[in-house]
């Protein structure tokens, strides 16, 4: 299939046509050497001398050339051999790059695939977490409604308020928008135990003031801001001890609810005399997780009660338990006695099956004749029978 070339005058000629050539090169080279010399010859004879040197030397080159085609024909065969080697070298090369190309094509897109499949995945999952977000800056947008309306913004507390409340306390130990003695409605009181006054929950905390803040832009707009801010929550907390501290029906103390961690903490880091005028006023500034906190202690309070309030019925249990208990132990030492009853009547039953024996043995043997009396050395059972005893063994 592929031949050695080699290139002349820019054309790419086979070395066996090049070989052949310059064999018919020195042959036509030969013909000319041979006509010039004939010529020659006819001049004279003395270049019969010179023809006959010309045909030796043209025999010798005729020789060469055998030789020379002859190494020509072997080189053609090697060629030849060493061409077919290679092509076949070539061949299984390629079919080993084409199956090795092949391989690592069908990893690639086996790999590729899978990436993809993933990708899917992933953006799946980005396209649910967006929606997610989406959804999430939705409500985002409507609870700031909310709390920019002061009706839903109280409705908005007052449900957290009551979301804590209900979670932590049975049913019975408080009451929603309870109606007071002086016609007020407190958002919530929790009943206390031993028929203590009930403690008040207010839910109703000034936020107008705080938005403002928090949305004032010079330090002009924040110290206004912040006296309003002042003057609101010291209303409010006056309105609570005005209103929900009535003596010997609710507890001296009352809660006043913050529906918000961050207002709880700005109000204990920047306000420090609200939080001193509301300990003043005995009104306990909560947030939602302090108000968890003292509803899970108020529950620990109302169960400790609940079990002292069970007390007697325990003891009475526990009274009624251990006489139940006394008349099992009498009942197991009656049923002790009827077991060691049994167990005495149980050998005397085995002794007499022993003497049975024995005498069954000597009837067998025929000792009725015997004057020896042989003594069983063991007792009669009390209460047993007597029986009539045989001649020989009357003594027994």
């Amino acid at each position: 299939m592929f031949e050695p070339v080699t290139t002349l005058f820019g054309q790419e000629l086979p070395l066996a046509a090049l070989v052949l050539a310059g064999g018919a090169l020195a042959l036509v080279l030969l013909l000319v050497v041979i006509v010039v010399l004939w010529r020659n010859a006819r001049a004279g004879a003395a270049a019969e001398a010179a023809a006959r040197e010309l045909e030796t030397r043209l025999a010798e080159l005729a020789r060469s050339q055998g030789e020379m085609t002859g190494r020509v024909q072997a080189m053609a065969e090697v060629f030849g051999a060493r061409q077919s080697e290679l092509v076949k070298a070539l061949t299984d090369r390629l079919d080993n790059v084409s199956h090795r190309l092949g391989q690592s094509m069908s990893e690639t897109q086996k790999n590729t695939h899978e990436n993809l499949q993933q990708l899917h995945s992933r953006l799946a999952v980005i396209d649910s977490a967006q929606a997610n977000i989406t959804a999430l800056a939705d409500q985002v947008v409507e609870l700031q409604a909310i709390l920019s309306n002061k009706q839903t913004r109280g409705a908005f507390g007052q449900g957290r308020m009551e979301a804590i409340v209900a979670d932590g306390l049975p049913k019975g130990a408080y009451t929603f928008q309870a109606k007071l003695s002086n016609e007020r409605r407190p958002d919530c009181l929790i009943h206390m135990p031993n028929d203590a006054p009930d403690l008040v929950i207010d839910a109703k905390f000034p936020l107008e003031a705080y938005n403002a803040l928090r949305a004032a832009e010079t330090a002009e707009a924040e110290k206004a801001a912040m006296a309003r801010f002042r003057q609101d929550v010291f209303k409010h907390i006056a309105d609570i001890a005005e209103r929900y501290f009535l003596p010997g029906e609710t507890q001296d103390t009352a809660f006043m609810f913050v529906p918000s961690e961050s207002l709880f903490a700005e109000l204990n880091e920047r306000f420090a005399d609200i939080v001193q005028r509301a300990y003043r006023a005995r009104i306990v500034i909560v947030s939602p997780s302090l108000l968890l906190l003292s509803i899970q202690v108020i529950q620990a309070v109302l169960r400790d009660q609940r079990m002292r309030e069970q007390a007697h019925v325990i003891q009475f249990e526990v009274a009624h338990l251990m006489e139940d208990v006394a008349r099992l132990n009498d009942r197991v030492l009656k049923l002790q006695t009827h077991f060691a009853q049994a167990n005495g009547d149980v050998e005397n039953i085995l002794i007499s099956t022993r003497k049975l024996t024995r005498r069954g043995g000597r009837i067998e043997s025929l000792e009725f004749a015997s004057s020896i009396v042989e003594a069983d050395g063991e007792d009669e059972p009390q209460g047993e029978a007597a029986l009539p005893a045989p001649r020989a063994e009357a003594g027994e």
